[in-house]
């Protein structure tokens, strides 16, 4: 996923002297003037840089307007001013800013300061230490931005079939590998999309999330099916593979019979002004994927629903 900055600087000649400092990084970056406020913290970046100097409201309430934003609570901000005054910056620094810097501002502090707030960003939102995808902060902040927008794009929703009983047979260890493998598929499918605004991130446990723009929504859904099929099988021994089958011992110390684990998923496409939030994709998404796990084996469905 894209890393945004924003710099908000109602003089647009020195904001392009800021985003020519930090050009030869990979973030994309993006000058506003205070009255498209509204319009950056619509689209949640992942810093905010303010040069106090060049713009025309009060700093201040500017970084109350930002914290006070639903979405934007935990977006650092970064202060630029000339003025010096200890009591100013204090107020400024109130408001939950991250850094005040005075001018004039060396350039490898400013970047470097950029840069590492970025990679701090990035690593502590990575919250899933066993598959490194975003958690749901991110996967909420990354569906509210897209429906704000008025974007078109799918959700995927995708989740393993039989898996707590592949944990009793097997072990969590072996379940945490599962899991990664999962992890890796959905990657590879997704994220090898070419020209494609794609997002894959991890809600917990074997439940996992996807977010791509407009394309062929099927073949992504049967090009996982079919490389998880394909290399699921190193998970299983070769006698429960025989099988086709995993035996679990119920509460009651009787065997049952549950088929190997495979991968249902589930898609909403989400057209423009079909949803006015993302709890009613949400809703949409669990009746889909829940259609394809009627089905036994890997599968998938489609909600192509406009209404």
């Amino acid at each position: 996923m894209v890393q945004e900055i924003y710099i908000i600087d109602d003089n647009l000649n020195n904001a392009n002297e800021i985003k020519e400092l930090l050009k030869g990084e990979t973030f994309k970056i993006k000058c506003v003037i205070t009255d498209q406020i509204d319009v950056a913290l619509k689209n949640i970046p992942s810093l905010i840089i303010i040069d106090e100097d060049y713009i025309q409201v009060d700093i201040v309430e500017l970084c109350q307007k930002i914290r006070s934003n639903e979405d934007n609570g935990i977006t650092p901000i970064i202060v630029l001013s000339t003025n010096n005054e200890k009591k100013h910056r204090i107020q400024v620094l109130e408001k939950a800013v991250e850094y005040y810097i005075r001018k004039p501002v060396d350039n490898d502090y400013l970047y470097y300061t950029v840069k590492n707030i970025m990679r701090l960003m990035y690593m502590n939102r990575r919250v899933s230490p066993l598959t490194g995808l975003p958690g749901n902060v991110q996967i909420h902040a990354e569906l509210k931005k897209r429906v704000l927008n008025n974007d078109e794009f799918a959700v995927i929703y995708a989740d393993l079939d039989n898996f707590k009983e592949y944990n009793d047979v097997y072990g969590f260890l072996k379940g945490d590998e599962m899991i990664k493998f999962t992890a890796k598929t959905l990657v590879r499918n997704i994220h090898g999309i070419k020209d494609n605004n794609c997002f894959v991130g991890h809600i917990g446990g074997d439940d996992f999330v996807a977010i791509v723009s407009k394309t062929d929504y099927e073949k992504i859904c049967q090009d996982i099916i079919a490389e998880f099929d394909k290399l699921v099988e190193q998970y299983f021994t070769k006698e429960d593979l025989e099988k086709g089958y995993l035996e679990v011992e119920n509460r009651k110390g009787i065997l049952e019979q549950f088929p190997l684990t495979s991968i249902s998923i589930g898609v909403v496409e989400v057209d423009k002004g079909r949803f006015s939030n993302i709890l009613e994709i949400g809703e949409v998404g669990a009746q889909v994927k829940h259609a394809a796990k009627t089905i036994i084996g890997s599968s998938y469905a489609i909600d192509r629903r406009k209404k």
